[in-house]
This record gives structure tokens, C-alpha cells and sequence, in this order.
């Protein structure tokens, strides 16, 4: 049964005459069709018997085509998308009193617009029926994944073999997006990552005119976007020969995202693989500076559901992706994070990338 069978049922048994879905990467995970819209409005419009969608008059050809859609709507810039929905309505034989959205991507202005069509329908929060079909990823999704997992660790060796003295990590950072379109990387999952020594003890760093010296630890992360999934990596690596102090948090965070890489099995919850982590850093006595979250959903977008923080109560369950990401930041001084991206199976949890993660050194190059 399709995923649009499977929704159209719990549609039914919800008793929701349409789930209204404007954020493209679900009209994506949905249709098959990639595209950002800006800030016209791409929608599916999904009946218990029936899809239609809304595009822009740009788009038509292409969205005329997808062979779900029993009715493309058109609309010209100078037109509203509204009232073109309106008139295919009035049309219709379709009767709609209660309409789910998704209160977390739906925005303000078109849930207005949304009620201006439907004057006496009843909205409800149904976030959790297309969420719920998101996290557990289908086999051919798992193989894209894989895909951008190894352009991933491709991205990290060319920004790892580019470091020499007096580079900047905005240098680094161009490198490796160059690298990475040359061989067809159209965009990267999220603004590159590459910070040097004390840059990094900021878990979010912007990349700037910082230049690397020898004995720095240098923090990766980054990821692709590859037939419209993506990936996300961060390796911290040694330029030249780093403190003991280094060494050491970089082995306390590695244990700790070791530990629980190795713990996920189905049933758990994303809460409990949090604690497993944070327990060993908090054991080291650094608890106070990992601040945020072990690890988030990874799919069509770089963050979706579910959160891998405490006291989440999400259950694991085969086909979920997320990261392992621990990280120990000390302000003025030193940040490390090590983060694999994985998906559960019987046998646990298999990685996307691959990059080693026992601590590199690098040679230091003029």
C-alpha cells in the first residue's frame, strides 16, 4: 500500500475529509516533485479519494505530470491561489467539514486563507500522521541516504586534506563546497562547518578569517543534499600534535558517542539513548558543558522528527534515522563533537558515513 493509501485510511478513520500540506519537502516525500516554491504557494490537497494540488503557472508542466494528481491547479502570479481553489470546489461534488494541517510548517497568512475557503470547516492538528509516516524510512530511501552519507565523507577528506598553516576556515569551507559541486553536489544540507581551536567551543560557530595553526583540533560538520535527502557528519581532527587536555575531552566525547551508537535497538526510547551519553561526560565531570541535544531525525530535511534529547519518550523503531552527536565545548578554549548519522535495524544501529573516528592527526603543511 502506498504512503497515500495508508494516510487516505487513517484519514477515514479520523474522519478528515482533506490533509492540506504546503512545505515542499512534503509535497516531495509525496509526489516525487522537487521544487522550491519561494514564497508562492505548492500544495497537496488530499481527499480520502482523491489528490490535487496547487502549484504556480511555472510549474504547470512538470506538475501536470505527476501521476498521483487527479486535478492540477494551476495559478498565474497576478491570481490567487485561493480563489482558484475555491472555484474548483464550488465545481465539486466534495464535501469538506473537517480539514488536518500541520501547525508546525503551516504559516499564519495561509491558514487564513485556508479558512477563507473553507468558511464552515473544523481545523485539527494532524501533524502526526505525516510525521509518523516520515520517520520510518522505506528501503529506497535508505539507499539514497547512503548515497549522501558517502559524498559526506568525501566532503570531509578534502576539507581535512586542504589544512595547512595560515589557511582560514573560510577558505576551508569554499574548498570543500567547490569540490563538492564538481562532482555534482547541487547544495549542501546546511551552511558548511569548519572552525578552528577555540572557534569551536561555540557548537554553532559561523566560519570566519580565523587561520589555523599548528596543535589546533579543527571541528567539521557538514552534509549534502543527494535526490532530495540529506546527510550530516561532523568530525574533530587534529592539525599537528594537540594538547593533553585536548586528547582527553576528545576521547571522553568519542566514548560517549560510541557508547550509544552501539546501545540503539528498537523499543528504547530517543530519551534513553540521550542519558546513555550524557551520562559519560557527565561522569568525566564536563556534563555542564555539553549543551544540546544527543542527536535529531534526519531524512528529506537536515532536522525533522524525532528529537534525541532528554526525557523524549519517542520509541525507537527500525528504519528511523538520526544522528549521534555528543560535544564538549569549553568556552575561550576547546570544542569537540563527533556525529554519525544512523538508521535502526534488528542488529542496531548502521551508520551512514564512515570517516574513522578515532582521533587524526594531520600533518601540519606549510
Amino acid at each position: 500500500m502506498t504512503i497515500i493509501a495508508q494516510l487516505q485510511d487513517e484519514m477515514k478513520s479520523e474522519n478528515l475529509d482533506l490533509l492540506y500540506y504546503d512545505d515542499p519537502l512534503v509535497v516531495s516525500y509525496l509526489t516525487g516533485f522537487e521544487s522550491d516554491p519561494h514564497e508562492r504557494v505548492l500544495a497537496v490537497l488530499l481527499f480520502q479519494d482523491a489528490l490535487w494540488m496547487i502549484c504556480p503557472a511555472m510549474e504547470y508542466p512538470s506538475v501536470k505530470t505527476i501521476k498521483e494528481a487527479q486535478l492540477v491547479l494551476p495559478y498565474k502570479d497576478e491570481n490567487s491561489p485561493w480563489a482558484i481553489l475555491k472555484e474548483a470546489l464550488d465545481h465539486s461534488p466534495k464535501q469538506v467539514t473537517r480539514i488536518g494541517i500541520s501547525e508546525d510548517t503551516l504559516s499564519v497568512a495561509r491558514y487564513h486563507s485556508l479558512r477563507s475557503v473553507f468558511k464552515e470547516a473544523e481545523f485539527e492538528n494532524s501533524t502526526s500522521l505525516i510525521q509518523n509516516k516520515r520517520v520510518i524510512k522505506q528501503p529506497h530511501e535508505i539507499t539514497i541516504m547512503k548515497e549522501a552519507g558517502d559524498l559526506a565523507d568525501k566532503a570531509l577528506k578534502v576539507g581535512m586534506d586542504y589544512l595547512k598553516n595560515g589557511i582560514s576556515e573560510e577558505e576551508v569551507v569554499a574548498k570543500i563546497e567547490y569540490e563538492m559541486k564538481k562532482i555534482g553536489v547541487a547544495d549542501m544540507s546546511f551552511s558548511t562547518m569548519v572552525l578552528f581551536g577555540d572557534h569551536a567551543a561555540s557548537p554553532h560557530g559561523t566560519p570566519g578569517k580565523r587561520q589555523l595553526q599548528p596543535g589546533e583540533l579543527v571541528l567539521f560538520d557538514l552534509g549534502v543534499v543527494h535526490k532530495g535527502y540529506t546527510s550530516d557528519v561532523t568530525r574533530t581532527v587534529a592539525y599537528g600534535e594537540v594538547s593533553e587536555k585536548a586528547k582527553e575531552i576528545y576521547h571522553i566525547v568519542l566514548e560517549a558517542q560510541e557508547m550509544a551508537q552501539k546501545a540503539v535497538k528498537a523499543g528504547m526510547t530517543t530519551g534513553e539513548l540521550d542519558a546513555i551519553a550524557r551520562t559519560v561526560i557527565k561522569e568525566a565531570g564536563y556534563g555542564e558543558y555539553f549543551t544540546h541535544r544527543l542527536g535529531h531525525g534526519l531524512g528529506k530535511s537536515v532536522h525533522e522528527f524525532p528529537d534525541v534529547a532528554p526525557n523524549v519518550t519517542v520509541e525507537l523503531k527500525n528504519g528511523m534515522c538520526f544522528s549521534i552527536e555528543p560535544g564538549i565545548y569549553i568556552e575561550n578554549s576547546v570544542g569537540v563533537r563527533i556525529e554519525d548519522c544512523v538508521y535502526v535495524t534488528d542488529n542496531g544501529a548502521i551508520p551512514f558515513t564512515h570517516t574513522p573516528k578515532e582521533l587524526i592527526v594531520l600533518p601540519v603543511k606549510e
